[in-house]
């Protein structure tokens, strides 16, 4: 047998296996213990040592809150607080109670987003400032709402006689009497925006809906240009409405000052409001429900009315009252229509009559605090019902309680009789078996 030589670097492979020494061969990992020494093999008694699981990172919940939590947001507080006072009013002349709070407010964004980087990760210090701006622009605006609340009920209450608030207009009001307020009342005003209001409903909700209808419904020529009018409607001040009633119908002697002009006025503010609202709702139906119904053969028409309709009623609710709460408290339009009346007028097509608004508008501003004392009583009574027309919006909206179609503790099917009735084409059966 020849041998042969490889320069060197070289590997060379031979195909004999008596080339193979033993020192080449490796020995089995089952000879080898864990700690390197002998472990399991064939012959050790030793049993199998299991692998030792990686131990993994706990993970990061930007979205957890605890007590570290607490405790970097009062230390920020705290410190940005020292450090605004110290720069305000011992190293500069700064001055002035909002750049104080302005400027103690972003100190505070800064040193909360440096100690939660520090102390936890900065992902989680930039997701706890954005909370803390979020938080802070939503305890706001609920903060104002409940002072503006608290401050007109303050003003009002201790001066309010509901037995002539409710019962007296200002036709025998009298200054100089120092039982002023036992004489007079809003009656007139309540009467003016009780029946302007009803009026601007009963014209401006039915184009509304069928306005709704035809943009998501029918989608017929010129949907998308009627969708843009409302859009740009929507956007109109509410004096513009004023000055439009006042300039095509007052001035041109076809209607005088009165509360059907008011309610005029308010229907072009009422009309785009409560036409986007009712058209989100209509999205918000179930496409098959359409379907099936025009499968069954019914019109188009029918689909609309008895099967859209009922499914959206409780969204056409909330989005009526939501559009009165939107009208109620309008001054601009009413000052050009209504023009204002210290006296009861129960007709609205005639005469000047007033309304709460203009009662507020023209109160506030005198130098008598018996009428000051009037036009907050008027606004409490004003911002009250708003509030109701605002929880009874948000009752209407809530889903009612279902499970499977049925009553608690009744196997019948739920429907609304007097929906049924007005809507569904044919009469409802009961089942009747067990």
């Amino acid at each position: 047998m020849t041998t042969q030589t490889a320069p060197q670097g070289v590997l060379v492979t031979t195909t004999s296996a008596s080339t193979q020494t033993p020192s080449s061969t490796r020995p089995p990992d089952t000879e080898r213990g864990p700690a390197g020494g002998s472990g399991s093999g064939p012959g050790s008694d030793e049993p199998p040592t299991p692998p030792r699981p990686r131990r993994l990172p706990s993970p990061i919940r930007p979205s957890s809150f605890g007590a570290e939590d607490v405790f970097l947001l009062v230390a920020s507080a705290v410190s940005a607080l020292c450090l605004v006072w110290i720069v305000f009013y011992q190293l500069t002349s700064l001055s002035g109670g909002l750049g104080f709070l302005v400027a103690w407010y972003l100190t505070f964004l800064a040193l909360t987003w440096l100690g939660t980087a520090q102390v936890i990760e900065r992902q989680v210090a930039t997701d706890r400032v954005v909370g803390v701006v979020v938080v802070s622009a939503a305890l706001l605006v609920i903060g104002l709402v409940l002072f503006i609340v608290v401050w007109v009920a303050y003003k009002a209450l201790p001066s309010i006689h509901w037995g002539s608030l409710f019962t007296k207009d200002q036709k025998n009001f009298q200054v100089a009497d120092p039982n002023a307020l036992r004489q007079v009342g809003i009656l007139h005003a309540i009467i003016g925006t009780v029946e302007q209001v009803l009026i601007a409903v009963a014209i401006g909700v039915p184009f509304a809906v069928a306005t709704a209808i035809y943009l998501n419904e029918v989608k017929g020529f010129g949907s998308r240009t009627v969708r843009t009018v409302v859009t740009a409607m929507s956007g109109t001040p509410s004096v513009v409405a004023g000055i439009f009633i006042y300039s095509m119908l007052i001035l041109t002697h076809v209607l005088s000052y009165s509360g059907f002009a008011a309610s005029l006025a308010l229907v072009v503010i009422l009309l785009p409001s409560v036409t986007r609202v009712v058209e989100e709702v209509l999205r918000v139906v179930p496409s098959g429900l359409r379907e099936a119904s025009q499968a069954l053969g019914a019109p188009e028409w029918r689909t609309v009315w008895s099967v859209v309709l009922p499914t959206a009623r409780s969204g056409v609710v909330t989005a009526v009252l939501l559009g009165v709460a939107r009208i109620v408290g309008e001054t601009a339009p009413l000052l050009f229509t209504a023009f204002g009346s210290q006296v009861i007028n129960w007709n609205a097509f005639s005469h000047d009559q007033g309304a709460l608004p203009l009662v507020i508008w023209s109160d506030v501003r005198q130098a008598q605090p018996v009428l000051i004392a009037l036009a907050f009583q008027a606004a409490f009574v004003l911002m009250s019902l708003v509030l109701i027309l605002f929880v009874l919006a948000r009752i209407f909206s809530r889903p009612r309680g279902r499970k499977g179609g049925t009553r608690r503790g009744d196997s019948r099917p739920v429907e609304d009789d007097l929906m049924a009735r007005m809507f569904v084409p044919v009469p409802i059966e009961e089942s009747t078996d067990t």
